[in-house]
């Protein structure tokens, strides 16, 4: 095995390159394999000595770091993939740690997405009631690993995929952290687009702009000319369908929304949906026990088609294209969720955008964009308020923070009453006390 510090030749002729280690925390989740997948591909981009996989759950571990290492070995990488449940352990001597946790897990996300349906609200884990359950079990969680990665490597950096995103980031950011978040809305967008134009995804280029699972794509430039008109007279019905929108909004608004629009262009549409059929989380929890079970077999040496149902395509591309620029590898333009700093100038500075951003060594800068017309900035600037709401309210009880029940009480009440989705104050009540009876063991003020 090789030395953590042997340099990797480059096959462009580049300057040879240190293997790395990177830990995955969250290394037991089923959609880890295509993770694992991701890095056997593209090992060329990003050199790796060793992979750790970090999970409380024991079990998991040993199924999804079997085949995580039959993975590597069937694609012939020469790295070496292990598991630990001991997070300091995990992500010593780690040059990056990737985040794709669950805290709760799939039953917290059935919650999620059921009691705010008894309102008449969208349930959903990354927005509106069920967003905001999410971010606060999911923040405090992901602070204190953020530490224990500081103090063991002050320089590594932290690429999160845990949701909701936006919210997670501007956590790691405002505490100083050497993060940037990641979602796959876009690099799924532009190989949708690249197979309907039939051209190589690298020639797609989008102009993506907004909030994470709130963005935008206002041009598609392929050899620098904008076919968004084009693609949309041609190939409406087929990205409508892809979306969950109708096609005419498509046609009137002349931009591609992440298919997370539905859920403010249709809101009430979506609920009568989602009143009338399984709940993703009930879908993805049974996913996972098939999955789980074809995992365990010892023959089983490549990601499973099945896996395609969970959730998360080209996370692997994106993650390994973003950490090698993070790590010395060629920088270049990823859409990441980074700091505004002046990029939007109608949100404060340290509002997280998801935009296309320079990635190198030193971080994510956000590219400059044309003016965001009021349509859309409007409610970039409604839910950028909201998640600054939801910081507060999932902070409270750290930093030395005394809060009483009350005192939490008020900062959900305030995160949903700001809420575009919610806004109602009966509503905006009766959630609170619904997310506080659903995430008490969760809330160190309940």
């Amino acid at each position: 095995m090789p030395s953590h510090q042997e340099l990797t030749p480059s096959p462009q002729g580049r300057t040879p390159r240190r293997r790395r280690k990177l830990a995955v925390v969250g290394g037991g989740s089923t959609y880890t394999p295509e993770l694992i997948d991701g890095f056997a591909r593209l090992r060329d981009v990003l050199p790796l000595e060793e992979l750790v996989l970090v999970d409380p759950d024991a079990g998991r571990l040993e199924v999804v770091g079997g085949l995580a290492r039959r993975i590597f070995a069937r694609q012939g990488h020469p790295g070496r993939i292990s598991w630990t449940g001991d997070l300091d352990a995990g992500v010593d001597g780690a040059d990056a740690v990737l985040l794709q946790l669950r805290v709760g897990g799939q039953a917290a996300r059935l919650q999620d997405e059921t009691w705010p349906l008894e309102c008449g609200c969208v349930g959903q884990e990354t927005t509106g009631a069920g967003g905001l359950a999410k971010a606060l079990r999911t923040v405090p969680v992901v602070l204190d690993i953020a530490e224990r990665v500081r103090r063991r490597n002050p320089g590594a950096w932290i690429v999160d995929f845990t949701n909701p995103v936006g919210i997670v980031t501007r956590a790691l950011l405002t505490h100083g952290h050497r993060a940037v978040g990641l979602c796959n809305v876009a690099i799924g967008l532009q190989r949708t687009i690249a197979g309907l134009l039939d051209v190589p995804p690298e020639q797609v280029e989008l102009e993506h702009i907004g909030l994470n699972h709130l963005t935008w794509e206002r041009a598609v430039r392929v050899a620098g000319e904008d076919v968004l008109p084009r693609l949309l007279a041609e190939h409406g019905d087929t990205l409508a369908g892809t979306l969950h929108l109708p096609r005419a909004l498509l046609d009137h608004l002349g931009v591609l929304p992440s298919s997370y629009l539905r859920y403010y262009y249709r809101h009430d549409a979506v609920v009568r949906e989602l009143r009338t059929k399984p709940s993703r989380a009930a879908q993805v929890a049974a996913l996972e026990q098939q999955l789980l079970g074809m995992y365990g077999d010892p023959a089983l040496d490549e990601k499973p088609e099945l896996l395609s149902l969970r959730g998360g395509a080209y996370y692997s591309e994106a993650a390994v294209a973003l950490t090698s620029s993070l790590l010395g590898g060629p920088s270049g333009t990823h859409v990441v969720n980074t700091l505004n700093a002046g990029t939007l100038p109608f949100l404060p500075d340290d509002a997280v955008i998801e935009a296309p951003a320079t990635v190198d060594p030193t971080g994510a800068a956000p590219l400059s964009v044309r003016p965001l017309e009021p349509q859309y900035a409007g409610l970039v600037a409604h839910v950028t308020a909201y998640e600054h709401l939801a910081l507060e309210a999932a902070l409270l009880g750290r930093d030395g923070r005394n809060a009483g029940r009350a005192a939490g009480r008020k900062a959900v009440f305030a995160a949903l009453l700001a809420h575009p989705l919610i806004g109602q104050s009966d509503h905006a009540d009766r959630l609170t006390d619904e997310l506080i009876a659903h995430n008490r063991e969760h809330l160190p003020w309940a």
